[in-house]
Parts: structure tokens; sequence; C-alpha cells
């Protein structure tokens, strides 16, 4: 039994996102969870919250032990980038990217 939660066009880049998904793949849902709320990256706040997500799926709709549930897989890709100008000398213009992701948890036993 798998449950997922996607989260789609975070204003988060995909190599930072990656960083902190690394660190809970595989791990017990409260281990993982513990470890979100101690990392101190913008990224940890926002996969945590997709993982709360999928545990409150699991429960809800499979009806789930939420003791039993490990975070199966979580991956992050590359959503739109957002294109923005500023001004800069004699008249030019520079691009600032700024990238979004797509971020899949999925937990299971």
């Amino acid at each position: 039994m798998e449950t997922r939660s996607i989260v789609r066009g975070v204003r988060l880049s995909v190599d930072k996102g990656r960083l902190v998904a690394d660190l809970i793949r595989g791990k017990k849902v409260g281990h993982a969870l513990n470890t979100l709320a101690f990392t101190q990256k913008k990224a940890a706040d926002i996969i945590k919250k997709a993982l709360e997500s999928a545990i409150a799926n699991a429960e809800h709709n499979d009806g789930a032990d939420i003791d039993e549930l490990r975070v199966k897989t979580i991956y992050i890709e590359q959503g739109t980038t957002l294109k923005r100008f500023t001004a800069r000398a004699k008249g030019r213009g520079n691009r600032i990217s700024k990238p979004t992701c797509h971020i899949y948890v999925t937990v299971g036993n």
C-alpha cells in the first residue's frame, strides 16, 4: 500500500531541494519528520509539509498505521522557470531566472 502527495510549482531550486530530500529517503516517517524539523534549510519546511500531507492521505484514505509508515520514494523535479528582467547600465537589461520545482512524496509500509 502506497500513498502519494504532490506539491507543484514550489519556489525552490531543484538542487537545493534534492539535498534535503536525500536526508529522509527510506527512513521511518517519525524519524523523517524529526530530521526535517531540525534542518535549517528553506526546503525542509516545504518538504515537511508535503510529507505530512502524504501521512494524512495514508491515514484517511487507506487507514494506514502511522507508526509503520516509511518514506518509500521522494523525488524533486524541475518546474517552470519564472523569467524576470532588471535594468542595467546603458539601457540594457539582465534576465533573472526564478526556478520552481515539483515535489513527489510516497509513503508506505
